[in-house]
C-alpha cells in the first residue's frame, strides 16, 4: 500500500501520540491536546497510512493569526472570528522522510483554508524548511505562548 493523506479519526489517536512521544521528545503534549483538536477542527487532522501503519499526521485548526496556543494546552473554543489557519504539527516517521508527504499535505491544508494566512511553530532547526515552503518568521503575540515551545522555537507566517 503506497502511503496516502486520510482525514484523522479519533481511533488513530493511540498511533498518533505514540509518533509524537517518539519525534517529539522535548516538545510532549498530552492526548486531551490531541483529541480536542481533533474534536474542534477534524477537516484539519490528517494522518499517512500505509501498509506498516500510521508513519505520519497533520494537525491544523483556524486561530488568531497573531502567534501560537501554547504548547501542551487545550484550546476550549476556536476563535469566532479566526485569522488565519494554524499548523499546530505536521510529523513524519523517518522512513516516509523525502516522499514529498509534508509538502502535500502542507498544499491539501492550505488549499481547504478559507484564509489567506496560515501560522505554525519552527521547533528543532526546522525554520530553513518551513522558510522554503514560503513561511517567513515573524513577532507572536503574545511572545510566553511561543516561550513554551522552547527557546529556538520561532513564529513563522505565511501570507496568500
Amino acid at each position: 500500500m503506497t502511503p496516502a493523506w486520510r482525514p484523522m479519526a479519533a481511533a488513530d489517536l493511540p498511533a498518533v501520540l505514540a509518533l509524537a512521544d517518539r519525534l517529539h521528545p522535548h516538545h510532549p503534549e498530552s492526548p486531551a491536546v490531541f483529541a480536542e483538536r481533533l474534536a474542534l477542527a477534524p477537516a484539519g487532522c490528517r494522518v499517512l497510512a500505509d501498509a506498516v501503519g500510521i508513519g505520519g499526521y497533520a494537525v491544523s485548526h483556524p486561530w488568531t493569526g497573531a502567534g501560537p496556543p501554547a504548547l501542551d494546552t487545550l484550546l476550549g473554543a476556536l476563535p469566532v472570528q479566526p485569522g488565519a489557519l494554524h499548523i499546530h504539527d505536521v510529523a513524519l516517521d523517518p522512513r516516509l522522510r523525502g516522499g514529498g508527504h509534508a509538502v502535500a499535505v502542507l498544499r491539501a491544508l492550505l488549499a481547504a483554508s478559507p484564509w489567506p494566512r496560515a501560522t505554525l511553530v519552527a521547533v528543532s532547526g526546522t525554520g530553513p524548511y518551513w522558510a522554503a515552503q514560503g513561511f517567513a518568521e515573524a513577532p507572536a503575540r503574545p511572545a510566553a505562548a511561543l516561550a513554551s515551545y522552547g527557546a529556538e522555537a520561532r513564529f513563522m507566517v505565511r501570507e496568500g
